[in-house]
């Protein structure tokens, strides 16, 4: 699998008016099928997201949902390209048609899902909020006692907006200072210039792990902030937003069902289960509604496991990110993972 790094430069509103006719003509899957794989927008390195290995490949929890993608438009999870994007870079990336799919822990918004052509499918990767991140030798337990704090934060996300709410609803002041990039970020926090580091905690907790003495650094309890984390696909597309919704729900379905990545085979061959027969095809043509072969989940399990599986490969307990699933479990284990059937 390639990767490749955004060469975009600023686009015109010209320009993306004309992206946007594009979309409208309904001519993603098309193309995605033409070119024969699928190229998927990712972070520029956030372990447990999207970052690269030793090798080159891009792991983490978003690059999986693109996989769970080509497996199901293709029956092939490695037929994915990948643009490596930081967040002022990534939804222009979209727009211009550079990426099919958006998947870079992005917070599903009004302004964004209904005023910047583009389109959240409704599935949520990862639940989420902002957080703060500093050295326990700052001495404090609370985001309240950051008065007079200085605050790294990165550039084009909503965690700007997010943290001056904060500050102000509790008569909090603080300075401000922004990068590009999250490894920009931590590495101020890691060298002095911030007294705090603030994003999603998920990406606190990621970028704590590459710092030299992770252990030093604690993220505060509070939590501010309500951030859905799902891919995103460009407005008037209706075919290539029910695959991307649908293969995301998929994944869902299928952990809750008990089928996995080692089971998912057998399971489509012997089983009795009538929902489960749905879901893998047994039963039904619910793959030709998606354009899709009737097998498509068996192809997204198979190869990229379900949902829990994903999470606890990239983000769980056995990883140097070690997060429980919390919100993010299924609704009937304690979370609010709940997807629509598949019928």
């Amino acid at each position: 699998m390639k990767v490749l790094k955004s060469t975009l430069a600023i686009v015109t509103a010209a320009a993306v008016l004309g992206v946007s006719g594009f979309a409208q003509a309904g001519a993603t899957l098309d193309a995605v099928q033409k070119k024969g794989f699928v190229q998927c927008g990712v972070s520029d390195g956030l372990p447990g997201f999207s970052v690269p290995d030793a090798s080159g490949k891009i792991l983490g929890i978003d690059a999986d949902v693109c996989r769970a993608v080509a497996a199901a438009v293709f029956g092939d999870a490695t037929k994915v390209k990948f643009s490596q994007l930081n967040a002022k870079e990534r939804f222009t990336a979209l727009q211009s048609g550079e990426v099919d799919i958006l998947s870079r822990n992005t917070t599903m918004t009004s302004s964004r899902d209904a005023g910047m052509g583009l389109k959240f499918p409704g599935f949520i990767t990862y639940y989420d909020g902002i957080g703060f991140l500093v050295n326990q030798k700052l001495g404090v337990k609370s985001a309240k006692e950051l008065d007079g704090a200085t605050i790294c934060i990165q550039a084009g996300t909503t965690t700007e907006l997010n943290v001056s709410d904060y500050f102000r609803a509790n008569n909090l002041k603080y300075t401000p200072i922004t990068f590009d990039t999250s490894d920009e970020s931590a590495k101020s926090l890691e060298s002095g210039r911030c007294d705090v580091l603030t994003s999603d905690k998920s990406q606190l907790f990621a970028q704590r792990s590459k710092l030299a003495a992770p252990k030093d650094y604690v993220v505060l309890p509070e939590t501010i902030s309500k951030e859905p984390l799902g891919p995103v696909v460009r407005n008037g597309d209706d075919e290539w937003l029910a695959i991307v919704r649908w293969v995301g729900y998929a994944l869902l379905n299928a952990e809750e069902a008990g089928i996995t990545s080692k089971n998912v085979e057998a399971e489509a061959k012997s089983t009795k289960n009538p929902d489960v027969a749905r879901l893998l095809g047994a039963d039904g043509e619910f793959g030709k509604d998606l354009k899709v072969k009737k097998d498509w989940v068996v192809q997204i399990v198979k190869q990229v496991g379900n949902y829990g599986e994903i999470f606890e490969r990239n983000l769980g307990k056995s990883t140097p990110l070690e997060i429980d699933r919390g919100l993010n479990a299924l609704w009937n284990n304690g979370g609010i993972q709940y997807a629509p059937p598949v019928r």
